[in-house]
């Protein structure tokens, strides 16, 4: 798949009924089994689809994954996506936008996000960052930069890891618009933690990844949809409002 025409930014404030999909680390037999499971819905046209984040490192084929994401998303008007912390990671480690010093991206992303998939998907030697860097399509790195940090609906709100509990959550929607990557924490895309905690009292239900889980909850405001942690396992989506849950084995 070649010559994607997608325009940026993505959506990021959306309504009506929605397909999320949990993290797909690069797992494209269990991506595309979901996709046409969810392709055979009789109201997709009405439907947003949207990933949270988590596409490259563990799983067989990064790369290729990035590939149907994106002509998913240049094809269809109603589909976007968010960042995870593995695709912040690729980001400061390849130093495309601007991240502290004292994150140490590089040396975090070769030693400890399972990477060696990504770097062998590109056909790069795992570690090689500056061959990393070269073998990456522009329209992957468009993508990879540009992501959302988080998308806004009515009920939802979608983030990869989790709304903190103590911050005002105007507070929290104002720090995941600007995306700033200079932040010294970004713990709404990388804190396990979140996952099991609830968002501020006046936020909506909190939907996101990150957190693996033998499958999908929905419960006290939160829904965690990442069924596979990127090690194998069935791919899962859930269909919002009504809460059905698809599979990519079911």
């Amino acid at each position: 798949m070649v010559g994607h025409s997608l325009m940026f930014p993505l959506a990021t404030k959306i309504n009506g009924p929605m397909v999320v999909i949990g993290d797909v680390h690069g797992q494209t037999v269990q991506l595309l089994s979901l996709l046409e499971k969810i392709s055979a819905l009789d109201d997709l046209a009405e439907r947003w689809i949207v990933f949270v984040g988590d596409f490259v490192d563990r799983g067989p084929e990064p790369r290729r994954a990035l590939e149907i994401v994106l002509d998913l998303l240049a094809k269809n008007p109603k589909a976007t996506a968010i960042m995870g912390n593995h695709e912040l990671a690729l980001i400061g480690a390849l130093k495309w936008l601007p991240t502290p010093e004292e994150s140490n991206w590089a040396e975090r992303f070769r030693d400890f996000y399972s990477a060696e998939t990504t770097f062998q998907s590109y056909g790069v030697s795992p570690g090689d960052l500056e061959g990393l860097n070269r073998a990456i399509p522009e329209a992957h790195k468009e993508l990879l930069i540009n992501l959302p940090w988080c998308i806004e609906h009515p009920d939802y709100l979608i983030v990869h890891a989790g709304l903190l509990p103590d911050l005002p959550f105007a507070r929290q929607l104002e720090i995941l618009r600007a995306r700033s990557f200079m932040a010294s924490a970004l713990p709404w895309l990388c804190d396990h933690w979140l996952a099991h905690v609830k968002g501020p009292e006046d936020c909506p239900v909190v939907v996101s990844g990150h957190v693996p889980v033998e499958e999908v909850v929905q419960c006290d405001g939160r829904i965690l949809l990442d069924t596979t942690g990127g090690f194998g396992g069935s791919l899962s989506a859930v269909l919002l409002p009504e809460g059905r849950v698809i599979t990519s084995d079911s």
